[in-house]
């Protein structure tokens, strides 16, 4: 998968959002071909190896490149950044899907989380509505906690990303982020411990890699507080419990999605229980051969 492209969304002031290809430290823009993500998702529709062929084909052609460093600004109308990777789909997110997210669920909970117990082992897995574009922020930009909640941590994943047809499109790093006494007072409230103002991370792009099997990678959390290391833990996607075809099935029965969408598979990193995220705090997720989506913690 190293040579497959990484599609990114970013801004340059005084435009609409802009679509690039980045290849190494440069970024080709291929607006000209492709003027918003959602027609790379639509293009791709029965011919998901043609659309990332005209893909790479914009970025050879493209006249217009720069050196990525250029975007890593805050986000700010003045300034060049970094965008999420959507603009018109949804992201959802499957759960307990590693063996460790299973044991912190039980231990969080408040009656022992046998409901956690039996969907680890379930036919049908745990798939829950995450964001839409307005909740969703990209690398770099500010990811919230929730300010009625004690215990908030960030939830690092593998997001699989799939088209309107429901075929993989390719991969990309998520940030979960969730209330973990929320949850655990009662699973009815997953809601509001997931969904609220800048709950989801997504970046710093889209591997364009079709695949029915796992990106083999290792999954990186490092937590900074003040300039100093507060957590780091990594996990391999080989641990992931369900297959990718499975979760994809679960995802498209009795629902469409016209724009493509983003579906985060589960963490396997679950910082100890005396942990929570404070004010300012930095979080970074790498995934070998997508990069690292890092993002400073507000309260929300």
């Amino acid at each position: 998968m190293s040579d497959a492209p990484l599609l990114i969304r970013y801004h340059q002031p005084g435009e609409d959002a802009r679509v690039g290809v980045l290849r190494g430290d440069t970024v080709h823009d291929i607006s000209h071909c492709f003027p918003a993500l959602v027609n790379v998702f639509r293009d791709s529709v029965g011919d998901v190896d043609g659309l990332i062929a005209a893909v790479s084909r914009a970025a050879d052609d493209s006249t217009r490149r720069f050196p990525a460093g250029d975007l890593d600004n805050p986000p700010a109308a003045e300034a060049a950044h970094w965008l999420p990777p959507l603009d018109e789909q949804e992201v959802w997110a499957a759960g307990v899907t590693y063996l460790d997210s299973r044991k912190a669920r039980q231990e969080e909970a408040a009656d022992g989380g046998d409901v956690y117990a039996r969907v680890y082992t379930a036919e049908r897995p745990e798939i829950f509505f995450k964001a839409s574009s307005k909740n969703t922020v990209g690398h770099l930009d500010a990811a919230g906690f929730r300010a009625d909640s004690s215990w908030n941590v960030p939830e690092p994943e593998l997001g699989l990303v799939v088209n309107p047809a429901l075929e993989m499109l390719g991969f990309t790093i998520g940030n979960d982020m969730s209330s973990r006494d929320i949850e655990g007072a009662n699973p009815l409230y997953l809601p509001q411990a997931k969904v609220y103002t800048a709950s989801c991370a997504l970046g710093p792009g889209i591997l364009l890699a079709p695949s029915d099997k796992w990106h083999d990678a290792t999954i990186r959390l490092d937590i900074s507080r003040a300039g100093a290391d507060v957590f780091s833990g990594s996990v391999s996607t080989d641990q992931i419990k369900r297959t990718i075809p499975e979760l994809i099935d679960y995802l498209g029965r009795s629902n469409t999605y016209p724009g493509g969408v983003f579906l985060l598979t589960g963490a396997g990193i679950v910082p100890p229980a005396e942990f929570t995220l404070q004010q300012d705090d930095v979080v970074s997720i790498s995934i070998a051969g997508i990069g690292t989506l890092q993002n400073r913690a507000i309260e929300v």
